[in-house]
């Protein structure tokens, strides 16, 4: 008998080693393909990278079980227990005195767009500093970056796209001037 259970180790010893040993061989091989199509047309690469994965092969629920699955979750009231530790936590917490407020003042607004720098990534607003020094008052922007930093709204004020500096036009250009 325990000839048969050391056979049987072994063999599940040496069907393991082959798992690991084919699992290294289809990695090893796939990173020499990317490789290989790397080298030859990334663009091709890229999209066989992007395809999206397939996880599952069965067919696709009903919408009206899944509706009802999710209704029925849901539509139950539930009282959770959370325990004592959430009243210890809160006890604990009840001594400590809350910030006061932050008040931004259209000053402050003022000296940190006049301190940005122009060309850096814009913020969540997607407007560059450029155009922030570009505007006629400073109360528009400083009420702008107020009500979207209170409020968390973010609004496009400029359109979608890239921002590019152009250079100054020159206005006397001579051709026969021009070196060739």
């Amino acid at each position: 008998m325990q000839k048969l259970t050391e056979r049987i180790d072994d063999l599940k010893q040496r069907i393991a080693a082959w798992g690991k040993r084919i699992r290294r061989y289809t990695e090893r091989s796939t990173r020499f393909n990317q490789n290989r199509l790397f080298q030859s047309d990334q663009k091709r690469l890229y999209k066989s990278l992007e395809r999206p994965i397939v996880s599952g092969t069965g067919p696709a629920p009903n919408q009206a079980d899944t509706v009802a699955f999710w209704r029925s979750l849901w539509s139950e009231l539930i009282n959770h227990n959370e325990g004592p530790w959430t009243e210890v936590v809160a006890n604990q917490c009840a001594g400590i005195t809350s910030m006061d407020p932050v008040i931004i003042t259209l000053d402050d607004v003022a000296e940190a767009v006049r301190r940005a720098q122009n060309w850096k990534s814009p913020g969540l607003d997607e407007l560059h500093h450029y155009w922030l020094k570009g505007f006629k008052s400073m109360k528009m922007v400083g009420n702008y970056h107020l009500a979207s930093s209170y409020y968390g709204l973010h609004t496009n004020l400029s359109v979608s796209g890239e921002t590019a500096q152009i250079g100054k036009l020159v206005r006397d250009y001579d051709v026969e001037k021009e070196r060739y």
